[in-house]
């Protein structure tokens, strides 16, 4: 019997105890006696290449799942099209300053809470099974915007949908788990795709309709998104990894995923040297979360991770976003005959949308490194630019955020200086979107082992998001104390040292399998 059919043996679904101690036995036998071969062979595979075609079906589950992502992109933006409505003097709901940052906010500072919670419940469940639970407080969070009659109602909606986008945070393990790793820069890539496509959409639906309408609409885009998860498989990797008894539904996941036949079985293959060498180290005396965690292979990317998330922070990639328009007020508001800030808005969220599109694209053909720089050099570049042209021109800055919500503007002395910052922004924003604001959140599913890819992600993905909370609950005070040229500074400044960061520390992935990697942090020689 040659290894191929020892490996389709070992997963057959178990008819009785003593048939399913039978193929164990022979797969750990003859593993046995090939075992430093085999171990060998799992960590330097080398994978077949596969066509579009064969990938389709990667590309589908995935996008089905990257729709919980969609609601976390409009939670961002969402709030970018509500302050301003409210500070309306007809809004039936007046916000103040400071409820006016509360309510920008309260969606990051719940997100760990959903993030934390993320990594063991979708090691218990499943990947599968948390992309299906996080639909439900996205569809009660929009109901009660919807009915809102007072700030506190709103508090309660926009903490139920932070907790929710925290959990989303599944769907970039589950795409890193089931796509082929030709494929995988490119699927994980699509998350930021997705991101964008919730934040065009909130903004397009900005321009006709009022924000109780935008939150109906959205609580029924959580609800056809909960029906669209229902198709995809579980992720066969999960599987190997916490249920490695359920042979029957590993085959099923991996035959929805791979259709070609030749391909299907070698990934059975390789998924049986997997399991061959999790339960081998199994059976070492301490296989604790402690353990996990002093390995090289674990706390050094954990580290890289961290730190980087914090260059993503505070380069203000976000934080525009969730004030948009009133970034836009700021210098001036009126941009042309044509455009005014919420035209500027949905210039925003198409150039995101595009470039997020196109970064995908680039991650099959250049490496994390290479778009990491270029976009943290891009960013820093815009905003400088913006800052050295508000410090030698006459325009003046509007006060957005005086008094109890109202909104007050400056007059532009000359038209053109509003064009040169809007042009400024947009650019900063497009290199953004091209990898400050992606890869970081790829690199979660690429260089945590498996293992501990649920906790330490959830971990790191909450830090993050601390961080965005101080971020964006900052903004207003510290725009109205620097001013939006001091800023584009700050923003400039952080940018540059986050490409120094990441040409020093940052290690590239690009094309490697998990086990390549894994061996990377180890310090393992390269074979």
């Amino acid at each position: 019997m040659n290894s191929l059919e020892v490996t389709r043996t070992h997963f057959v679904p178990p008819q009785e105890t003593t048939h399913e101690a039978a193929e164990e036995n022979l797969l750990e036998t003859i593993a046995a006696d090939n075992a430093e071969s085999l171990t060998l062979e799992t960590k330097t595979h080398h994978f077949k290449a596969i066509t579009w075609m064969e990938a389709f079906p990667q590309i589908l589950a995935s996008c089905l799942v990257y729709l919980t992502v969609i609601q976390a992109g409009i939670n961002m933006a969402y709030s970018a099209i509500l302050l301003p409505q409210l500070s309306e003097p007809e809004s039936p709901i007046v916000v103040t300053k400071d409820e006016a940052s509360w309510i920008a906010s309260l969606v990051t500072i719940s997100l760990p809470v959903g993030s934390i919670a993320a990594g063991p419940i979708m090691d218990k469940v499943g990947r599968k099974k948390l992309s299906l639970y996080c639909c439900f407080p996205f569809m009660l969070a929009w109901i009660l915007i919807a009915s809102a009659e007072n700030v506190l109602t709103i508090y309660v909606a926009r903490v139920l949908a932070g907790m929710a986008g925290g959990l989303t945070t599944v769907a970039l393990v589950y795409v890193s788990e089931i796509s082929h790793p030709m494929f995988r820069p490119m699927l994980l890539g699509l998350n930021s795709v997705f991101v964008s496509l919730g934040i065009l959409l909130t903004c397009f639906l900005g321009q006709f309709f009022q924000w109780r309408t935008i939150a109906c609409i959205f609580g029924g885009l959580s609800f056809l998104t909960l029906c669209a998860i229902l198709i995809v498989p579980e992720s066969t990797y999960w599987i190997v990894t916490f249920r490695p008894k359920m042979f029957a539904e590993a085959k099923t996941s991996l035959r929805w995923l791979y259709r070609k036949s030749s391909t299907y079985e070698s990934q059975v293959q390789e998924l049986a040297m997997r399991s061959y060498v999790k339960h081998s180290n199994m059976n070492q005396p301490d296989q604790s979360m402690g353990y996990f965690c002093r390995q090289k292979h674990v706390y050094k990317p954990f580290i890289i991770l961290l730190i980087l998330f914090v260059f993503q922070q505070l380069s203000g990639a976000y934080v525009i976003i969730f004030y948009a328009v009133n970034l836009f007020l700021k210098i001036g508001g009126q941009f042309g005959d044509q455009i005014n800030e919420y035209g500027a808005l949905m210039l925003l969220g198409v150039i995101r949308f595009v470039v997020s599109c196109m970064s995908s694209g680039l991650a099959r053909k250049f490496g994390r490194r290479t778009l990491m720089s270029v976009s943290g050099c891009g960013m820093g570049i815009f905003t400088m630019i913006a800052g050295l042209y508000m410090c030698f021109s006459d325009l003046k800055e509007a006060s957005v955020f005086a008094g109890a919500g109202t909104t007050t503007i400056a007059p532009v002395p000359n038209q053109m200086d509003g064009k040169v910052l809007l042009i400024c922004i947009l650019g900063y924003v497009s290199f953004s979107a091209l990898g400050y604001l992606v890869i970081p959140w790829t690199l979660i599913g690429e260089i945590l082992p498996t293992e501990v890819k649920g906790k330490l992600g959830g971990i790191i993905i909450s830090m993050a998001y601390v961080m965005m909370f101080g971020v964006v609950k900052a903004f207003p005070y510290t725009i109205d104390w620097v001013g939006a040229q001091g800023v584009f500074y700050i923003f400039a400044v952080t940018s540059f040292l986050g490409v120094v960061y990441v040409y020093i520390l940052l290690p590239e992935t690009f094309g490697k399998s998990f086990d390549e990697i894994a061996n990377y942090f180890k310090g393992s020689p390269r074979r």
